[in-house]
């Protein structure tokens, strides 16, 4: 029989539950992923409860009410507050999302949040997202041109610019690329739904010159081709965005470019 051990710190552990506000009438309970690199522990799911009459519905609201009325060294990221910038997505009741457009009312029950999967986690709620965001970099998500610029700008077409929609939206909140099976077997070689939704987006875009290359770049048997359209990413998305059918359309320019 194969014995398999655990990684050091991989069992989550229950951990400390927090008094009840004195007083409050409407409370929620949360349990929320906790750990921290400075001490030696495994990590622990603590219990909170929050007095909704006294924060705002969603659950960004709740965690900033937690770090600023019960435990400071709650660790989490957010920016905008307003579903832009992507900061704040984490794992919530089991699903990728962004806690700043995810409701409280939304959830039955206690409310159990995790950072994104399979991760490395800086601290609690943190994930390390530097592999990410090298993938893009390396995809080079920008306007590559031969022809001398114009006096003004790069003309487009109504038409090619309404190719772009539900491409330049995606805020890289990454809530796809940790859904999929795909990158979390493969992150460091498969770019993942995020990585590749942002490729397509250049390779579609009329005004770019440089889609030959940039095909070949992605020409590889797993930076494009570990997708298996498990369809995760596009369930994920909290833009409602589609990186299956962007990850299927780089596919068809790949086999039409050979034809």
């Amino acid at each position: 029989m194969v014995e398999l051990t655990l990684p050091k710190n991989s069992r989550i552990t229950k951990g400390k539950t927090w008094e009840k506000p004195a007083g409050a009438a409407k409370l929620r309970e949360f349990g929320i992923y906790r750990w921290s690199p400075d001490d030696a522990e495994n990590p622990r799911l603590d219990t909170f409860f929050v007095d909704t009459e006294d924060c705002g519905p969603m659950v960004l609201d709740a965690l900033l009410w937690i770090k600023n009325n019960v435990d400071s060294t709650l660790t989490l990221r957010r920016s905008c507050r307003e579903g832009i910038c992507g900061s704040c997505a984490m794992n919530i009741d089991g699903a990728n999302t962004l806690a700043c457009t995810k409701g409280m009312d939304e959830i039955k029950g206690t409310i159990r949040i995790y950072p994104l999967p399979h991760m490395p986690v800086i601290k609690d709620l943190v994930p390390d997202l530097s592999v990410p965001f090298a993938q893009l970099r390396s995809i080079e998500p920008w306007l590559k041109t031969e022809t001398p610029e114009p006096e003004k700008e790069w003309r487009q077409a109504r038409q090619d610019r309404e190719k772009l929609d539900g491409l330049y939206e995606c805020i890289l909140c990454f809530c796809c690329q940790t859904s999929c099976p795909s990158y979390w077997w493969n992150g460091e070689k498969y770019l993942g739904p995020a990585i590749l939704l942002q490729a397509y987006r250049w390779l579609i875009d009329s005004r770019d010159e440089a889609t030959g290359d940039r095909l070949d770049a992605l020409e590889d048997p797993f930076k494009l081709y570990r997708c298996h359209t498990i369809m995760n990413c596009t369930q994920a998305c909290p833009k409602g965005l589609n990186p299956a059918k962007a990850i299927a359309e780089v596919k068809k320019m790949m086999v039409e470019r050979r034809v």
